[in-house]
């Protein structure tokens, strides 16, 4: 039964990545925003919420210990999965796709977009990290660092609003839901209307979150019927579903050849995570938001995100370009990452996690 969830769920999870791919480039188009506020913004909060709902219901609504460790575990798995994983995924789709794209298996990013996207990452993910090194009793030391991080996000989203304006946005393809449009007075060549191009990524939302919700559980069950650790379901089972949305999404735009919405998508939605959901960690679970013996491994995966991102990053802003064949070096963090892991896991699960 399980398997059967498995497929339906990852049909749900494919067309809702489909639909919103091409409605959230026709909320751009007809908001008359750039790639950089598309793909970093729009599309990755459109695609973050269901990985952000995991933390969200453990810690907020479940509570307990084994519910906040779910929680903190499932926060630190997504932004390592989209440095190592994703961006691995998007390597292999620009290899893949290279004959029909023009820049073969060269990516065409903003090079200072990306670097934009990681300073901000590394930012607000320093200050998150930073904030477990503090002793728990110090709540609201730990509440004024959620009040920066969600001003630090605030201010990006802000930056690429204003900064990208100027920046056309490649034609999309004609809208999917586009015979729902009943304002289409002005002949088939007419542009959709904001209403229809809203229920289009509305209805593609609620295929990507109910899909993945439904992805999640089956992936879960089957987990825990195999006795795996519930710390290495939440840092790296649970989180390869819920990142599913980004990396479909990702491979799309790359085979379209839209480089900068498919490298905005991973590289925004990394900074969503590293302030949203680790504010709600600083304000509702504290003292599990705290380094100590039973939390290296989770905290590990943050490192590891870091460096990650850092060897994609660093090497493209020397050079000015960047291509698909680099983007492949984040398999290579994750397969590092799932060796130790692995390599600490005692009888019962992950030593010290």
């Amino acid at each position: 039964m399980d398997l059967l969830v498995l497929a339906v769920s990852l049909v749900a999870i494919l067309a809702g990545a489909e639909l919103f791919t091409n409605g959230v480039e026709w909320l751009g188009h007809r908001l008359d925003l750039g790639e950089g506020a598309v793909g970093s913004v729009l599309a990755a909060v459109g695609t973050a919420l269901p990985e952000t709902m995991i933390p969200l219901v453990a810690i907020v609504f479940a509570g307990g210990a084994g519910a906040d460790e779910i929680g903190i575990g499932a926060i630190l798995g997504a932004p390592f999965m989209l440095a190592t994983l994703a961006m691995f995924v998007t390597g292999i789709a620009v290899v893949a796709f290279r004959r029909r794209r023009s820049a073969g298996t060269g990516v065409r990013v903003d090079v200072g977009l990306l670097a934009g996207d990681a300073r901000a990452f590394l930012g607000a993910y320093a200050l998150a990290i930073g904030a477990a090194f503090l002793p728990p009793e110090l709540g609201p030391v730990g509440l004024l660092v959620a009040v920066g991080l969600l001003l630090l996000y605030a201010r990006y989203v802000a930056a690429h609003l204003r900064a990208e304006r100027d920046e056309a946005l490649e034609d999309p393809q004609p809208l999917r839901l586009a015979r729902l449009d009943r304002a289409r007075r002005e002949g088939p060549g007419a542009p959709p209307g904001l209403g229809v191009v809203s229920v289009q990524v509305a209805v593609a939302l609620a295929c990507i979150i109910v899909g993945a919700a439904f992805f999640v559980g089956a992936v879960e069950r089957v987990a825990v019927a195999a006795g795996i650790d519930r710390t290495l379901l939440a840092l790296l089972i649970a989180p390869i579903a819920t990142e599913l949305p980004e990396k479909l999404n990702s491979v799309l735009w790359v085979r379209e050849g839209k480089d900068n919405l498919a490298l905005g998508n991973i590289t925004g939605a990394m900074v969503f995570q590293s302030a949203i959901p680790t504010s709600i960690a600083l304000v509702f679970a504290p003292r599990a938001w705290t380094i100590g013996a039973g939390s290296g491994v989770a905290f590990l995966s943050a490192g590891v995100a870091v460096l990650s991102l850092g060897a994609i990053v660093l090497p493209a802003l020397r050079r000015g370009r960047l291509t698909g064949g680099a983007l492949l070096v984040g398999g290579a963090f994750y397969v590092a990452y799932l060796g130790v892991v692995l390599a600490l896991a005692g009888p019962g699960g992950v030593a010290g996690g």
